[in-house]
């Protein structure tokens, strides 16, 4: 009768054991790494686009100065389908990896590939359904081959907001909840798009996350994501979204918001700045800022830039004009 007993707790606790574990791999456990904070510093990506254009572009004295300024900043990287495609996804995830422990700095990627993404938008693109998942699942494992890595996640920017636009939240919450399963792990924190204070209300962009299902499983959202709004105002609306989401919490988008005078002019306004750097800002709500958006890149071949995601000269300078 013991033996059976020690037998029954053994199966117990071994069950309990598996379960812990299964919730960690799921994101739903306790995080085993400190959330992001005051202080944070992301990697300087060597992939960045700045570091590229300074070995493949002719540029005059101030683009230059701006593009060697900007190419020495601590960035999130935008892992994108047409930049990184399946195949070659997880060699980059290594890479940034391998860079973030070289710099002792935390790992910050953006995942920009949904089917449909920005609606067929400045920058329309993604992969199909299937494919999506397939590039997710590569990302996911090369991700759990740095446990000793802080790993920020910015899953899909607009997906959300966009919804209502795009009519396809069912889409969305479907797509996103297989992504979230999957990345989910105790060195990762993943944060969804949350909009911005200039675009949905508070209480509509709440209803929109809620529709997708996965708040509860993630960290929180990304605010301001290549956008141009104060981080004052960011900080109110993220403390609004997190009394709606049952205390969720955020991080913002300061890589082009110094002067915040867009408005609702979102691709390539003038007069624009940088804004506060990275891992200086935080509260109860806010983890941190980050630089989200790489400053420089272009919004879209509107008000003078090429094509979205393309090194813009022009465009560093003028928004480093006070820094450099």
């Amino acid at each position: 009768m013991l033996v059976a007993l020690l037998l029954a707790a053994s199966a117990v606790v071994i069950a309990v054991i598996a379960a812990v574990g299964w919730f960690a791999t799921r994101g739903i456990y306790t995080f085993l790494a400190s959330p992001p904070a005051f202080g944070t510093t992301i990697v300087v990506p060597e992939q960045s686009k700045a570091r590229l254009a300074l070995t493949t572009m002719q540029m005059d004295a101030a683009d230059l100065a701006a593009t060697e300024y900007l190419a020495a900043q601590p960035t999130a990287y935008w892992l994108t389908p047409e930049q990184d495609p399946i195949g070659t996804v997880g060699t980059t995830v290594a890479s940034l990896l391998t860079q973030a422990r070289e710099q002792a700095a935390a790992l910050a990627v953006v995942i920009y590939g949904l089917p449909e993404r920005d609606c067929g938008n400045h920058s329309a693109g993604g992969l199909a359904e299937d494919e999506y998942a397939t590039w997710i699942a590569e990302i996911s494992a090369a991700l759990e081959t740095g446990p000793d890595v802080r790993a920020i996640v910015v899953l899909e920017p607009d997906s959300i907001a966009l919804a209502t636009d795009c009519g396809n939240i069912t889409e969305r919450a479907r797509q996103l909840s297989l992504a979230v399963d999957d990345l989910a792990s105790p060195n990762t924190w993943i944060y969804i798009d949350g909009g911005h204070s200039n675009w949905h209300s508070a209480d509509d962009m709440a209803d929109l996350i809620r529709q997708t299902g996965v708040i509860d499983r993630v960290r929180g959202v990304a605010t301001n994501v290549s956008n141009y709004q104060s981080s004052y105002d960011e900080f109110a609306y993220a403390h609004k979204l997190s009394a709606l989401l049952s205390g969720t919490h955020a991080i913002i988008d300061t890589s082009r918001n110094g002067v915040a005078s867009a408005g609702s002019t979102w691709c390539n306004p003038p007069g624009q700045r940088v804004g506060d750097a990275g891992g200086t800002l935080s509260d109860d709500v806010v983890d941190t800022n980050l630089w989200i958006k790489p400053p420089g890149e272009s919004d879209g071949t509107c008000n003078g830039g090429p094509a979205a995601g393309v090194w813009w000269p022009a465009g560093a300078a003028e928004l480093t004009t006070d820094v450099r």
